[in-house]
């Protein structure tokens, strides 16, 4: 018996989640109303990654941040939603999907004007630790919300390429917006612009079908949730202090050590726990296992590779942050397309690993070509920057929905929370160590290659750097090509 065949404790039915006191009459005229909420949201969690990145240098300036602690606008937001997301699951389906998603979405607004209000430093962390606590919630809510909503294959595929499209296309939108925010208004509606675009969210909630809270006695699996939010608390901070420290020092390794020690301790409690936090049932399925390892590996080569592109075009182009983001909206609308008119229309008329195959061979295909950039090279933005754009954003719109929907298929009503929490925590561990990772290579690389070669410019030592690290994103690409390869075998000999 397949282990998802076994039903958890205080489960519920699945046709049960989708009873609404209207009837079932009008469930299929409301539910369309759940897309653009969920929607929204996840474009409210997305932009947040990189929105404020742009805004950083002004709030810095405006409150008068010390370099040293001006991180912490990034990382409070980070360590919190990463932190917290199983936790955020496990509340999701205890107080009902619905319910939890407009508390997330009121709780990220109000904390959001919070910070566009900040008269000092700690606020403005405050505030963004806040952000990341109700984006915890509102992840993993709403993409458990769609789960429920969609389940007929070509409805399904179509709701999961546009909720995709907009998770691959937002962190390009927050470089746009927060460039054209801080130049032409200020930097605090990098933080404000999520307070109207929130409130619309919740607006449309009140048409989406109400589901239940799954039945238990609500006790929540203490030591576990202890134990994961130290964990990958302790992880994603050791990815944000490798960069400016490096990977050898000593309380990066500390961090890593100590949160993977943690991680492994969360995963023995979990296996014996009477109500698991993540229960192993939901990593256990390999196909849905290998979906979460390709969305982390995608976005760890993905926020690498937006990384270089801020500051390839600014620093070797002279590109202004505005017309850098604007740069972007070429991989944003190639995602769109990817999501919508590839992975939607596809959608159950091909495997899911076919697809998150395709996508990744597309994207590592982008990332080859900017290997080939030098300090001399001409014509760079039609020769090598527009067919990467298009390469690596067609290749995420492929993927992001192909694993959203591996990563959430056939799971209990029960586990959907757990499974969609899942899934934000490899894109957000992803995401974290890919800027830290690529990051570091490039200025290493950079500062060797100055050292070592006579003659050697700083912008050619820059680009030097760069290439080097797009080079490592071309081999996490394709180790992920390699595990959705073995994937698809597994899909085609054991369909679940």
């Amino acid at each position: 018996m397949n282990s998802q065949d076994i039903e958890p404790p205080g489960a519920e039915p699945a046709v049960e989640s989708r009873n609404t006191p209207e009837g079932p009459a009008r469930v299929p005229r409301r539910r369309w109303w759940t897309l653009p909420a969920v929607s929204a949201a996840q474009l409210l969690v997305v932009l947040d990654g990189t929105i404020v990145n742009i805004a950083l240098p002004s709030a810095q300036s405006a409150l008068g941040m010390s370099d040293a602690s001006r991180q912490w606008a990034i990382t409070a937001y980070a360590l919190a939603f990463g932190g917290l997301l199983l936790i955020g699951g496990r509340v999701s389906g205890a107080l009902g999907h619905r319910r939890t998603f407009v508390i997330g979405l009121v709780g990220f607004a109000a904390s959001s004007a919070l910070g566009g209000a900040a008269v000092n430093p700690g606020m403005l962390f405050g505030a963004r630790a806040l952000q990341g606590v109700f984006a915890a919630a509102l992840a993993p809510a709403g993409l458990s919300l769609l789960t429920t909503t969609f389940t007929e294959p070509r409805e399904r595929g179509r709701a999961f390429g546009v909720f995709a499209a907009v998770g691959a296309a937002g962190s390009a939108l927050g470089l746009v917006a927060g460039g054209l925010l801080t130049e032409y208004t200020s930097w605090r509606w990098c933080l404000y612009i999520n307070v109207p675009i929130a409130l619309c969210a919740v607006l449309g909630t009140a048409l989406v079908p109400a589901d239940r809270p799954s039945r238990g006695d609500g006790r929540l699996d203490v030591t576990g949730a202890l134990l994961s939010a130290a964990g990958f608390g302790a992880v994603v901070y050791a990815f944000n202090e490798a960069e400016p420290l490096g990977w050898g020092s000593p309380k990066v390794l500390a961090l890593l050590v100590g949160g993977i020690l943690l991680l492994a301790a969360f995963a023995a409690v979990e296996a014996r726990a009477q109500r698991p936090l993540l229960p192993m049932r939901v990593l256990a399925h390999r196909a849905r296992a290998g979906a979460l390892v390709s969305a982390g590996l995608m976005f760890v080569a993905m926020f690498g590779f937006y990384l270089f592109m801020s500051y390839y075009t600014q620093t070797v182009l002279g590109y202004s942050p505005v017309q850098a983001g604007l740069t972007l909206l070429v991989n944003a609308l190639a995602a769109l397309l990817g999501s919508t008119l590839i992975a939607g229309r596809l959608h159950g008329r091909v495997p899911p690993a076919a697809l998150i195959l395709s996508g990744l061979v597309a994207a590592a295909a982008g990332m080859l070509i900017l290997t080939r950039l030098t300090a001399q090279s001409t014509d760079v933005l039609p020769l090598y920057l527009v067919p990467a754009l298009v390469l690596t954003g067609l290749g995420l719109g492929c993927v992001m929905p192909s694993t959203a929907g591996l990563a959430t298929a056939d799971v209990h009503p029960y586990d959907i929370g757990a499974a969609s929490a899942a899934y934000n925590a490899s894109q957000q561990l992803g995401a974290a160590l890919g800027t830290a990772l690529l990051n570091t290579i490039a200025t290493g690389t950079a500062a060797s290659h100055l050292a070592s070669v006579r003659n050697a410019t700083p912008t050619e030592a820059s680009v030097h750097g760069y290439t080097t690290a797009l080079m490592a994103g071309f081999g996490i690409l394709l180790a992920a090509v390699c595990l959705t390869a073995s994937l698809l075998r597994i899909r085609a000999a054991r369909p679940s």
